[in-house]
């Protein structure tokens, strides 16, 4: 994952922590572009988590980490919480009495899914949540390149429907010129001349 979609950072192990915690990821979110439903249910998860992490039995001296990643290419958007605590957070059905211990269900309520995985540095835990996010999902671009400049894996137009490559060959034919042989998904292959143009399409920021 490039570093323009993600953010890491570190907050002490104080109550205004949860409040800092909120306006951070609404900055960021709001900097990508996310449309308000998925900002609010973004804060609030991140916002339980950080609750969470501050109840840990740890020295105060440490640190709670935040890590804020999208994935473009699958439309998620990834939250992570890690402490220095030991045990792993569970999902508990409080009393109606009880004013407290419905964290883990709210998360549990608004994220796509949620796990809890080791750190694999150091002591501790993170507590993830993931949500889905349509809107970040990185739009395809299309461009021209020659035939020969095709490469496996990449998507082509052909005969008005668009197919992935699964492998390209070249040919020769004494004097003539080079031909190229496309195999694609589901489609007959396809032979051009190695300069013909070809509409490609790919994900923006990739080099497919």
């Amino acid at each position: 994952m490039s570093a323009q979609n993600e953010v890491t950072f570190r907050l002490s192990r104080s109550r205004r922590s949860v409040p800092r915690a909120r306006a951070l990821v609404h900055a960021v979110l709001g900097n990508w572009g996310l449309n308000e439903d998925t900002v609010d249910s973004a804060e609030l998860i991140l916002s339980e988590l950080v609750t969470n992490a501050l109840r840990v039995p740890v020295p105060s001296d440490r640190q709670v980490g935040i890590r804020i990643a999208r994935s473009p290419l699958d439309g998620l958007l990834r939250l992570e919480v890690s402490d220095a605590g030991p045990g792993r957070p569970e999902v508990r059905t409080p009393d109606d009495d009880e004013t407290g211990g419905r964290g883990l269900l709210l998360v549990e309520a608004l994220s796509h899914r949620w796990g809890v995985e080791e750190r694999a540095t150091g002591i501790g835990k993170t507590v993830w949540a993931e949500l889905k996010a349509p809107d970040i999902i990185t739009a395809p671009v299309t461009k021209e390149v020659a035939a020969a400049a095709v490469r496996p894996g990449q998507t082509v137009k052909s005969w008005g429907e668009w197919h992935t490559v699964i492998n390209v060959r070249s040919e020769h034919h004494g004097a003539t010129d080079p031909t190229v042989v496309l195999t694609l998904d589901e489609a007959p292959p396809l032979r051009v001349r190695a300069t013909e143009p070809l509409a490609v399409r790919q994900r923006s920021g990739n080099d497919q």
